[in-house]
């Protein structure tokens, strides 16, 4: 089972965004990606599209190990449809159809049970030649870093997928970047974290002071910085969530 697994694992971060394409298409930049199993139910997708614009979507799916790798796969599947078979390009658009999707796809017709998996997510549309930011948020929230202050943009408060209450649009968001600023996406897995001395959560408001703390530095700086706060954080409690911060420095 865990060669199973692990070949699995092979096979999910093949259908992650590369390295390549996010060099190709980003200014500096880090990921820090740490499943809390062998795979991950974070995961973090990408595409250039045809008029310039960088899509890249940082999503966090029910649940974790192989479930969330499950669901993982099947956003990736189909953001590719929406964005390469619809030429669906706006942030909000892009999740409204990706929603109707999922939930197309997880309670086909007869079904006896409702599925409410879904993901948590931020899509980002960049324009770096007109320095413009469109996105959409669901539950999860995007900071973007300038001149020492998180500017804080609050999520719809409703996942991609089946939930109670009506289902909304998604807001969509456009805001003018600078050069120097820096967009901070995440999932929860890192505020999730117990540790410290009392064993307690580590919570968005200290990740936001670390973000401050450490912005000065390098991406690949950053990156090491929040990679040893986690694991310093933990300690020797169990790592509780996929973990994933994605920064981007325009």
């Amino acid at each position: 089972i865990l060669d199973s697994i692990h070949y699995a694992k092979r096979i999910q971060r093949a259908l992650l965004a590369s390295d390549n394409l996010l060099s190709e298409n980003l200014p500096e930049h880090f990921v820090l990606y740490k499943p809390k199993d062998i795979v991950s139910g974070d995961f973090y997708w990408a595409d250039k599209l045809a008029n310039g614009k960088f899509l890249l979507l940082v999503g966090d799916c029910t649940g974790h190990g192989v479930p969330g790798a499950f669901m993982s796969l099947l956003n990736i599947s189909l953001l590719h449809e929406s964005t390469r078979g619809l030429s669906i390009e706006r942030a909000d658009l892009l999740l409204n159809k990706q929603r109707e999707a999922i939930i197309a796809a997880l309670n086909p017709s007869g079904a006896q049970e409702v599925s409410k998996d879904g993901m948590d997510c931020v899509m980002l549309s960049f324009d770096f030649e007109k320095m413009k930011l469109q996105f959409a948020c669901a539950n999860n929230p995007l900071w973007i870093l300038r001149a020492g202050v998180i500017i804080e943009f609050k999520p719809d408060k409703q996942p991609v997928g089946v939930h109670e209450g009506d289902f909304k649009p998604y807001t969509l968001h456009e805001f003018d970047l600078l050069r120097g600023d820096i967009v901070y996406s995440f999932t929860d897995g890192f505020a999730d974290q117990f540790g410290g001395p009392r064993g307690k959560k580590f919570k968005y408001k200290q990740l936001k002071e670390t973000l401050v703390m450490i912005s000065a530095d390098s991406m690949e700086i950053q990156q090491s910085s929040l990679e040893k706060r986690f694991e310093d954080w933990r300690g020797n409690l169990e790592q509780v969530d996929d973990v994933m911060i994605i920064g981007i420095r325009v």
